[in-house]
């Protein structure tokens, strides 16, 4: 259950080894301890050190089960298994594949694959946990989506058409589940320091993992729907919005 001041008991976090996600879950943790069930890709080699890393920071107990985002017949018997170790109070989707961008328009497979994880994996988990948390009446669902998902560009337009289909689904989901009890949180970062962005420049309004998520559990917490990490590129992308097409095509985005 979720306390007053907005601190819950029990945390499953999708895309166990992520380390947004995991940062996340560590912020909850510096508050106070709590179980933690992580979904994990079978076979994923940071499994052990997730766990470990966990339990040294106070988790009142982790929990792992074997998660495929690609595989959506298995879900059902996921999150059932996730609430039958308790009932969950934060769910955080946070897999995904990024792909090479210029790969990823000219190579089928590669385009379905990111697809099939990003957007359709997303979903299936989305609607099984909309309805855990319909049932019992509360529930915090935390979104990663991402900037690229608000404007889809021609840079990454195969990873952006993806987030930008979650992105749209989890918004209408939480505006489906209010009556309910149960809240949906969307996030929309900008680049942020991880394994994933090691070998790109640093752009502006980049963030540490740790920044998103001071400001995602507060903003979960406050009950919002929506944000932008950092804040600053909620202006951002109102001017990009504005610009015309032509204009925008010829910037280097």
């Amino acid at each position: 259950m979720i306390d007053a001041t907005g601190n819950p008991q029990t945390v499953l976090l999708l895309g166990g080894t992520s380390e947004i996600g995991l940062a996340i879950v560590g912020e909850y943790l510096s508050r106070q301890p709590v179980r933690v069930v992580l979904g994990v890709q079978p076979g994923d080699e940071l499994r052990e050190a997730t766990v470990a890393s966990l339990r040294e920071r106070g988790a009142a107990a982790v929990d792992v089960l074997d998660f495929d985002a690609m595989d959506a017949d298995s879900h059902p018997a996921v999150i059932d298994a996730a609430w039958r170790i308790a009932d969950i109070d934060v769910a955080i989707v946070a897999f995904g594949l990024l792909g090479d961008a210029e790969q990823l328009w000219q190579d089928q497979a590669a385009a379905v694959r990111v697809a099939q994880v990003n957007y359709t994996g997303a979903v299936s988990v989305g609607v099984l946990l909309g309805q855990k948390m319909k049932a019992q009446g509360y529930g915090q669902i935390i979104a990663m989506s991402t900037v690229a998902g608000e404007l889809v560009r021609r840079s990454n337009f195969v990873y952006g058409s993806t987030k930008a289909g979650l992105d749209g689904f989890y918004r209408l989901l939480g505006e489906t589940l209010a009556p309910f009890g149960p809240k949906v949180l969307v996030v929309r970062p900008g680049q942020v320091r991880t394994r994933m962005s090691a070998h790109v420049k640093d752009a502006p309004l980049t963030v540490d993992k740790e920044d998103v998520a001071r400001q995602v559990v507060d903003a979960a917490r406050k009950g919002e729907k929506l944000i932008w990490v950092p804040p600053a590129f909620r202006f951002v992308m109102m001017v990009l919005k504005h610009i015309p097409g032509p204009i925008f095509r010829l910037l280097p985005l």
